[in-house]
């Protein structure tokens, strides 16, 4: 069984059923039906035309539930609608897809699970593995979710930024379960780029291809959190470097830059110093100056402040983090207490380090590790705090 085929039928086999007026809910779970039929029939007898057997079988579930529905009305319409056997139908509804399954009404996590269910063709199981929730938490949200579009328009235009945060979403999530995440998003904003010719999509796509490119050397064998300056460059993934770079190179030349592609061009700038003192941080901060003014995010400016440090040194990275602070309700100065920025302690503690200031760098780690989002992150800025107290008491 070529799992992969059926996923990537599972989004046009689910268009052609919406679009012979199948609300998207019962649609979806008749294309699921038809998957599981797929699997205990295609083994042994494996059809010429793989999506036009998934469509006449998925459809007659379809039809069956609603015979068997009591309820509701234009059942005898759509009854009489069904379509002789034959080859799919062309039209590529993919693009439709990603627009409903990211829908403005839906909530972050819904949009994520119902595009990785209804676009990805992942089961409700292997989604729910991999966002480490029970099978039925993860049921109910995506079955929320397909009642919330069920009455939105499948022809309604879209926004292609919702889809891209969506898909971000996805790849951010890294690895867990039986599902490579990242891998997935991969696939999902390839298959996107496919159907639309948008510079921001190849943007998100050079993006991830860039950074997963250097995921081999995230952590060490220990699981241990390693840095960008210290990992081995001689494993990361020339290839999918070279395609990354490649894509953003193409998506720039049409001008119209958006934050991916700025994101993406910071991503290549570190893919191609041979060695962490070769990084060009002065086109870096200029990169993050465009990111600034396409996204004006407190993130962006807490991420420049360190490129800052590295390009005109430590007092020029404090001097901007301030200026990050003076503009954040709430802030009180470097020290990042008070501010609701993850890693702001951590850049601090970095670039009090790099100026010499041992004590508050320490202070710092000790702060950034005790607000971190995970254990690698804890355990590292843990070890930076005992580090630089180690050093102090000699």
């Amino acid at each position: 069984m070529d799992e992969a085929l059926i996923r990537s039928l599972t989004p046009g086999v689910l268009g052609v059923l919406v679009r012979r007026g199948a609300d998207f809910a019962a649609a979806e779970d008749a294309v699921q039906d038809a998957l599981i039929e797929a699997v205990r029939v295609w083994p042994a007898d494996l059809p010429r035309d793989a999506k036009g057997w998934l469509v006449t079988v998925a459809w007659r579930k379809f039809l069956d539930a609603r015979r068997a529905d009591t309820a509701r009305r234009r059942r005898e319409d759509i009854v009489e609608e069904e379509p002789a056997p034959g080859p799919a139908a062309s039209v590529d509804d993919t693009l439709q897809l990603y627009f409903l399954c990211a829908h403005p009404s839906l909530t972050p996590s819904s949009a994520v699970a119902l595009t990785l269910r209804a676009v990805g063709g992942l089961t409700t199981r292997q989604i729910a593995q991999a966002y480490l929730v029970p099978e039925a938490t993860m049921a109910q949200r995506i079955s929320r979710a397909k009642r919330t579009v069920s009455g939105v328009r499948f022809d309604q235009p879209g926004d292609v930024a919702t889809v891209l945060r969506v898909l971000y979403l996805v790849f951010n999530e890294g690895y867990s379960g039986d599902v490579d995440l990242a891998a997935e998003a991969i696939r999902l904003t390839r298959q996107l780029a496919a159907a639309i010719d948008h510079p921001e999509v190849a943007g998100l796509l050079a993006l991830m291809l860039l950074h997963h490119a250097r995921r081999a050397t995230r952590t060490a064998p220990d699981g241990g959190l390693v840095p960008l300056a210290e990992q081995d460059r001689s494993r990361w993934d020339t290839k999918a470097i070279a395609e990354g770079v490649e894509i953003l190179q193409a998506a720039l030349a049409r001008d119209r830059l958006g934050e991916f592609q700025a994101q993406a061009a910071i991503a290549a700038l570190h893919a191609d110093a041979p060695t962490a003192e070769e990084t060009d941080w002065v086109q870096i901060v200029e990169w993050y100056d465009e990111l600034v003014g396409l996204t004006d995010s407190p993130v962006v400016r807490l991420n420049r402040a360190v490129a800052v440090g590295e390009a005109d040194g430590p007092r020029a990275g404090l001097a901007a983090l301030a200026e990050l602070d003076a503009s954040s309700r709430g802030s009180s100065g470097s020290s990042g207490r008070g501010s609701p920025l993850p890693r702001h302690a951590a850049v601090a503690a970095y670039l009090h380090e790099r100026d010499g200031d041992l004590a508050t760098a320490a202070r710092l780690y000790a702060e950034a590790a005790h607000k971190a989002s995970n254990v690698a992150e804890r355990d590292y800025l843990t070890r930076q705090a005992a580090r630089l107290n180690t050093g102090r008491s000699h």
